[in-house]
């Protein structure tokens, strides 16, 4: 999507302010946006500030990432919101997403918040990377849609037909199998374990057929499927509500309801609500403070829905009431590792199966397990193609890239790689790709060297983070190899990263770092530098 022009950032904050420089061209940018606020009636986070921002405000709403930072990332949306006090409704809603881009609401931010706004999009819990929280405080500021408006939300008419005529805003079906709200029937047509027996993660290259259901793509775009939950938990949240799985809701069994159209992933807060009705006491009060977002037991975070009937035993919640109190199941987005120059007709994926261990119980990562464990070759699953917002090939062959992808983050450079091999690119192309241990993680080993030894992959930088007795990373191999990155970059490569919103952030420092030791630039001069890469589409992001 092709985002408005913005003027440039102007230094609102002064230089001596209590910030770090990161902070400031944040701030900066945020305050710009209150400035525009009084022109266009509407605005969202400026590039330069989600450049700063990046790679993530909050975690995102997944399993355990491997080797992720324990740290917490600055600017979450509790602070976001302290900011925007004060300010229009549009513009709170815009500081209470998760500022990811990422497409898995089917919008952008900015799109999102305007679509909540004007009523368009009713659905308040599609923000991924925000979560619950996000959910939380939308479904509050909605409320005050109802109420007058508040000083600066009016919109002039020229102002309110430009938006309602944007095709991200507009109440028009999308095409199909372009939208999550319409998509269409592909057929799995393989599945093969890219990690070796040994490893500590089961990951998988998946390809899907598309013949007959008139998608195609572009490399940088991501697929979005809809997965099913796994049946031996449909039947232990039966068990546990004690109803019977034939129970009819609307026109189908529970059982059916469970396994295709609701969530049993984290808890929404009107469950918590439902059983603060159905039970008394001590029980009681502790479920309406989940509801209201409080933790009395510090365990909030770990209560999916199974878990969450557990923690009050002997409830029996009327299966109707019960199913209304669950969120919607959302499709998961993934990257496309594939290219239809070089494998027509076919959408391949690469994708960790996600368990983890919470309190004895092993969890399932619903959409992963669905793709690797519960569906087999010759199958159909609904899917659809969303097109990518900013993630994207130079459009000048020529311009070297360097990509940065470890683990799954890997699956659009591979993608890149064969569609800049159909296409006989001359750029060069540095690939950054790390895991665990060589010999049982070394995904697309076979491929990536003999793209090597044909040329086709300029240079080959690896980092394996269990192989030796320190932790080694991708943002260590650039350290080392850092004037070299340099000199790529000054001759004008494109970077790319995708992945982890933690390993996203260290790539970014790291970045910063060799700017500063091989630009001859000082720490405040380097982050400027990154966040113009940023501006002008050379330093682009997928991170999760």
């Amino acid at each position: 999507m092709t985002q408005p022009t913005r003027p440039p950032i102007r230094n609102l904050v002064p230089d001596n302010a209590p910030f770090t420089p990161e902070q400031r061209t944040w701030l900066n940018g945020f305050f710009a946006g209150f400035l525009e606020l009084g022109n266009a009636g509407i605005s969202a986070l400026s590039p330069e500030a989600n450049a700063a921002l990046m790679p993530g405000l909050v975690p995102a709403a997944k399993g355990p990432l491997d080797d992720a930072d324990a740290g917490q990332a600055p600017w979450q949306l509790v602070e976001r919101m302290k900011l925007a006090e004060g300010r229009p409704l549009r513009w709170r809603m815009m500081a209470a997403m998760g500022q990811q881009d990422c497409g898995q609401c089917g919008y952008n931010c900015e799109d999102y918040s305007n679509v909540v706004f004007l009523r368009k999009e009713e659905r308040l819990n599609l923000c991924v990377p925000g979560g619950k929280e996000t959910a939380r405080t939308l479904k509050t500021l909605y409320k005050e849609l109802d109420e007058a408006p508040p000083a600066g939300e009016t919109t002039s008419p020229s102002r309110a037909a430009t938006l309602a005529d944007r095709p991200a805003l507009a109440a028009m079906p999308a095409e199909r199998g372009r939208s999550r709200d319409n998509p269409v029937e592909v057929m799995i047509h393989s599945r093969t374990r890219l990690s070796k027996p040994g490893s500590g993660k089961q990951t998988w290259h998946l390809e899907f057929d598309l013949n007959g259901s008139g998608l195609d793509y572009a490399v940088g775009d991501t697929f979005g499927i809809y997965p099913t939950n796994d049946l031996a938990l449909v039947d232990a949240v039966i068990k546990a509500i004690d109803a019977p799985p034939d129970f009819p809701i609307g026109g189908r069994t529970l059982r059916a309801v469970l396994q295709d159209s609701v969530s049993l992933g984290l808890t929404p807060d009107i469950l918590f609500q439902l059983i603060s009705y159905i039970t008394g006491g001590e029980r009681r009060q502790k479920a309406k403070a989940l509801a209201a977002g409080e933790d009395p037991d510090g365990d909030a975070a770990t209560l999916d829905v199974l878990a969450a009937i557990q923690k009050f035993p002997g409830i029996r919640p009327d299966p109707e009431a019960f199913i209304e109190s669950l969120d919607a199941l959302q499709p998961r987005l993934y990257s496309i590792a594939s290219s239809l120059k070089t494998n027509p007709g076919r959408v391949a994926l690469t994708v960790d199966a996600v368990h983890y261990d919470i309190n004895g119980r092993t969890r399932l990562g619903v959409a992963s397990t669905f793709l690797t464990n519960r569906i087999e070759a010759g199958q159909r699953i609904k899917a659809y193609v969303q097109k990518a917002q900013a993630f994207a090939l130079p459009a000048d062959p020529a311009v070297p890239i360097i990509m940065i992808g470890p683990g799954t983050g890997i699956a659009p450079f591979r993608a890149f790689l064969h569609e800049r091999m159909a296409m006989k690119a001359p750029g060069r192309n540095w690939l950054f790709f790390g895991h665990q241990r060589h010999d049982y993680d070394f995904f697309y080993e076979d491929e990536l060297t003999g793209m090597k030894a044909a040329g086709a992959l300029t240079r080959l930088s690896l980092a394996w983070s269990r192989d030796g007795e320190e932790k080694f990373y991708v943002q260590d191999r650039m350290r080392q190899v850092g004037g070299e990155l340099w000199s790529w970059i000054a001759e004008g490569a494109h970077i790319y990263v995708c992945g982890a919103i933690t390993m996203g952030k260290d790539v970014e420092r790291a970045l910063v770092d060799l700017v500063a030791a091989h630009g001859a630039r000082t720490i405040d001069q380097a982050i400027a530098f990154v966040a113009d890469l940023k501006k002008k589409g050379r330093y682009q992001q997928d991170v999760y």
